[in-house]
């Protein structure tokens, strides 16, 4: 309540909530390099089936993803929505960026065509978040056109899920583990990426770096937006050596 004041003046004027549901999207921008072009599926053939038909309007409104960190849930939820913004409406809600917004943000969703939820385990325990998503799914399946994505990093009987309605909507449809890259493909996912950015990244840079960097490819991500700087700013070639140079290895 907002008391304002004037000469011979007092009134009471009632603040209005900021609307979430139209700031929400303004909020959140995919990643521009989050596409289908630049998503290797590897060994997630039947997901990647299942992931052109519902974009089409023709597969499940409902499916739950899981994987590892790194093994491209986020590349993915943001893909679809990318691949379905030219004719439909769509948003992706990364919890990990969210939680903080409180579960309000849910609210009016469902009147969007696409809806992809990132990062579910940074909610799952807290009931009033469960709650929300378990309202959300009802109001989907009412509306009978939105479809909705869930991502997280364990399979739904391995969540810390306390409200059990909320577990068995989790599986309503279809739930899919995404398989880690093997080592060659994940050799090529780098390769692309670094086309994408304007520089080579030869075989034997990218074998040096998942096995002395890891295997997880957020992280492989990283090092190599690290590496594309580094280059630009002394104008050397990405080489074994210079990676040795920058990486402090």
């Amino acid at each position: 309540m907002l008391i304002m004041r004037g000469p011979g003046v007092k009134k009471r004027v009632r603040m209005q909530k900021p609307n979430l549901s139209v700031q929400l999207p303004l909020a959140i921008q995919l990643n521009h390099e989050a596409t289908f072009r630049d998503f290797c599926w590897g060994d997630n053939a039947l997901l990647h089936q299942q992931i052109d038909l519902s974009i089409a309007g023709e597969g499940d409104r409902f499916m739950y993803l899981w994987g590892l960190q790194g093994s491209g849930k986020s590349h993915l939820l943001q893909a679809c929505c990318q691949a379905v913004s030219g004719h439909r409406t769509s948003i992706y809600l990364p919890l990990k960026l969210l939680n903080e917004w409180g579960p309000q943000i849910l609210e009016g969703l469902d009147e969007q065509d696409w809806i992809s939820v990132d990062d579910l385990d940074v909610v799952a325990g807290n009931p009033v978040w469960e709650e929300a998503l378990f309202h959300l799914y009802n109001r989907v399946r009412e509306n009978g056109k939105t479809t909705l994505i869930i991502s997280g990093q364990q399979p739904v009987a391995n969540l810390p899920i306390r409200l059990p309605d909320l577990r068995s909507r989790l599986s309503w449809g279809l739930v899919f583990q995404i398989n880690e890259l093997n080592d060659e493909d994940k050799i090529a996912t780098l390769s692309h990426l670094a086309t994408n950015r304007g520089f080579e990244l030869p075989f034997s840079v990218g074998q040096f770096l998942i096995n002395r960097c890891g295997r997880n490819m957020h992280d492989l991500d990283l090092v190599l937006s690290r590496l594309d700087e580094a280059s630009l700013s002394a104008q050397r070639r990405i080489t074994i050596p210079f990676v040795k140079s920058i990486l402090g290895i």
